[in-house]
This record gives C-alpha cells, sequence and structure tokens, in this order.
C-alpha cells in the first residue's frame, strides 16, 4: 500500500502535472490529492472517453497526461483509446481501478467487467502492469511506463486494485465551477435564403482566421474538406473518436494562450454532449467552438441526426460558455466569427448548412502520427499572445 502523496509525487518527478479522468471510489485519494496540489491540473470529465480526448489535446500542448477512471468506463474509452491515441501515437498514462476482482465482494454491476478488464487491455493492444502499491516499486513502475510509452508512443495502462492507495479522509474543497451567466450573451441570426455548403463555410473561416490560430477538425467530412481546402501546420484532423473534437480542443486550450478553434459537426457534437458543459466549467477564454449543422451523418450516407430539435447555442449558455450565435449563411458566419473574436470564450457559433460535400473530396495525406507532431510542433513555437480567436493577418 502507498499514499497518494508518493504517488503524486513519483510521477511529477518524471514530468506528470496534468490529470483528467471520472471518479471512482478507489481512486478518492489520488483525485483529492491532485486538487490539493498547485503544481498539477486536474480537469473532471463528463466520461471516459471525453477524459482521453482531453488529455490528448493537453499532450498535443506540452503536457505529460495521467487518465484516471473506473474499469466500468473502459467501454467508453475504448473508442478514443483505439481510434485517437492508437493512429496519432498520443501516449497517456492510464489508471484504471479493479472493480469486481474476481474473489473480491462487490456490486453486481461489476461482475463482468471485473472479469475482463486485464483482457480488455490486452485486446485493444495497450500495454500494462499492476498498480504500484509499495513506495520502493513506484520508481521502477513508472520508468518502465515511461519507456514503454517512448518506444509505442501508445497509453501505458495501471490497474488498482482496491487497498493499493491508502484510504484518506477527503480533503473538502470549495465547489470548483459555478454557474455564471452574468456578461454571457446569446444572439439569434435572421439569415434568410439558401444555406451555404460546409466547403465554403470552411474557405470562409480559412480567409478570416490567421496563422497562430490552432484548429482540430471533427472527424469525417469536415476534415476531408478542410484538408482538401488547405492543409496547413495549425491543423489536426480527427480520423476518429467521433464527438472527441471538443475534447481535445479543451485539453489544448487550456495549455496555451494561442487561439484555438474546434470544427465539430452535429453528430459528433451530440454524441458527446457532456463536454460542452466541461468546457463551459473551465472556461477557456482561447476557445472557439463551431458546429457546422446540416443535420445528417454526412460521412456514413446522409442518415438524419435530430439537431433540427437541437439549440446548441442555447445548450452552451446554460453550460456556462461566454457567448453564443445562430447563423445559417456565409454573411451571417463571417459577422458570428468577428463578433467572437472580439469577446472572450468559450464562445459557440452555430452554423446551420447544407447536405452533402465537394465533389472531390480528398483525404488527409499526412500520416495521423505526422499531423500530430506538426500540430504539436506548431503549438510549441508559438510565441505567449493575448487571448482570443483571432483575425486574419
Amino acid at each position: 500500500m502507498i499514499t497518494a502523496d508518493e504517488f503524486i509525487a513519483a510521477a511529477k518527478a518524471r514530468g506528470h502535472d496534468f490529470y483528467t479522468g471520472v471518479p471512482c471510489s478507489f481512486l478518492t485519494p489520488l483525485i483529492n490529492g491532485v486538487l490539493s496540489s498547485r503544481a498539477l491540473t486536474y480537469v473532471g470529465a463528463a466520461s471516459e472517453g471525453e477524459a482521453v480526448a482531453i488529455a490528448a489535446g493537453a499532450w498535443l500542448a506540452g503536457r505529460k497526461t495521467v487518465v484516471m477512471c473506473q474499469n466500468s468506463g473502459l467501454g467508453n474509452a475504448v473508442n478514443p483509446l483505439t481510434s485517437l491515441n492508437a493512429p496519432f501515437r498520443i501516449p497517456t498514462l492510464f489508471v484504471t481501478t479493479w472493480r469486481g476482482q474476481p474473489g473480491q465482494p462487490d456490486e453486481p454491476q461489476h461482475e463482468v467487467m471485473g472479469r475482463i478488464t486485464q483482457d480488455l487491455i490486452e485486446l485493444i493492444e495497450l500495454p500494462q502492469a499492476e498498480f504500484p502499491a509499495a513506495p520502493e516499486a513506484l520508481g521502477p513502475a513508472l520508468d518502465q511506463a515511461a519507456a514503454r510509452m517512448d518506444e509505442t508512443g501508445l497509453p501505458y495502462a495501471f490497474v488498482m486494485k482496491k487497498g493499493d492507495v491508502r484510504d484518506e479522509d477527503l480533503r473538502v474543497q470549495e465547489p470548483g465551477h459555478r454557474l455564471n451567466l452574468e456578461g454571457a450573451s446569446r444572439l439569434y441570426g435572421k439569415d434568410n435564403g439558401p444555406r451555404p455548403s460546409r466547403a465554403a463555410v470552411l474557405e470562409r473561416f480559412l480567409a478570416l482566421t490567421n496563422d497562430r490560430t490552432a484548429v482540430v477538425a471533427t472527424t469525417g467530412k469536415a476534415g476531408r474538406e478542410l484538408f482538401t481546402l488547405a492543409d496547413r501546420k495549425q491543423h489536426i484532423y480527427q480520423v476518429g473518436s467521433m464527438g472527441g473534437a471538443s475534447g481535445m480542443a479543451l485539453g489544448v486550450a487550456l495549455n496555451t494562450t494561442a487561439p484555438v478553434v474546434v470544427l465539430d459537426g452535429d453528430g459528433a457534437a451530440l454524441m458527446k454532449l457532456g463536454t460542452l458543459a466541461t468546457i463551459g466549467a473551465y472556461k477557456p477564454g482561447n476557445l472557439l467552438h463551431i458546429v457546422l449543422d446540416n443535420g445528417v451523418h454526412d460521412s456514413t450516407g446522409g442518415q438524419p441526426t435530430v439537431s433540427s430539435t437541437v439549440d446548441f447555442a442555447g445548450i452552451a449558455i446554460a453550460c456556462g460558455y461566454h457567448f453564443a450565435i445562430n447563423c445559417s449563411s456565409l454573411e451571417g458566419f463571417e459577422s458570428a466569427f468577428q463578433i467572437a473574436s472580439e469577446r472572450e470564450g468559450p464562445a459557440l457559433i452555430h452554423v446551420r448548412i447544407a447536405p452533402g460535400s465537394m465533389d472531390k473530396l480528398g483525404r488527409p495525406t499526412v500520416a495521423p502520427a505526422d499531423v500530430a507532431r506538426r500540430f504539436k510542433d506548431f503549438l510549441a513555437g508559438l510565441r505567449p499572445a493575448a487571448i482570443g480567436v483571432g483575425s486574419a493577418s
């Protein structure tokens, strides 16, 4: 058995200073220890998959990350671990608890996952080890994890049993986030006429944004069209992990003063709608969230989403975004972008567009791992600047 402070200190000595995750009672000492340290960052996520995406963004911005969750949430994390971390070769230290451990009394909902936890981690091809539960094991275990992450570019999993970390009394924390809508504003667009294509909106976006703005594009045709129109080192094109772009952008925005824009889709935003709450709680002032809403799953044959009944801008304000606006024309989008550029974020632009995509639609020809490192180098090379969305230079 070790104390939370022993693990945190050993991990911090090896550079791990950004934590995110979803709580488990086994993790209480670790989470409280991280929350109590001014030298560490903890982002509480709405889901385990969101936490993986947030950590990926933080790694791109230069942080060494730890994701913590209960093994019952492994299913939520499988998609980003396999379709985000694996192709982009983004490592993180992944600490999962072992609820339902065979032979240990536990609740019935943990029985199946308790039997398959290690098998599932092995199946998704992550290196793993038992959580280092003795002080003398901490250093060697963390060094081995670091070596494997350097070697593979993949996350490394520790499986934590009950009792591995000494229970401690809860360190009382003031609520970290309070909903405060004072100063928040919502504008309603009055656009008329046919809705623009996604490509037309992206062309206008490229004309408006500057070369210091980090851009995270959601998976599917949004990223493909952006790449076809202009491939820039400041772009990262998600090729999987649907719904994870906003979480990744949050992880980036919390760790840079550069402007960050996430180009989201209606289907993707709906899949991880809880991320709007996380963004609204942590309030990165340099984040602009653009939802390109064509009402369909365009990459899979045009099946309808339920976005026609969803007010993304209203949801954003209710979640704590500072500014949100609707639009449905190129002129409306340009006006919305310029207004957002002058406001403190997080901001959201909900732009309704026409279904369909470019006739000659390409795919990114740069390998995901190369895109990730190019993007990471771009962020590392930026000089500190005032927070804001930016305008074309």
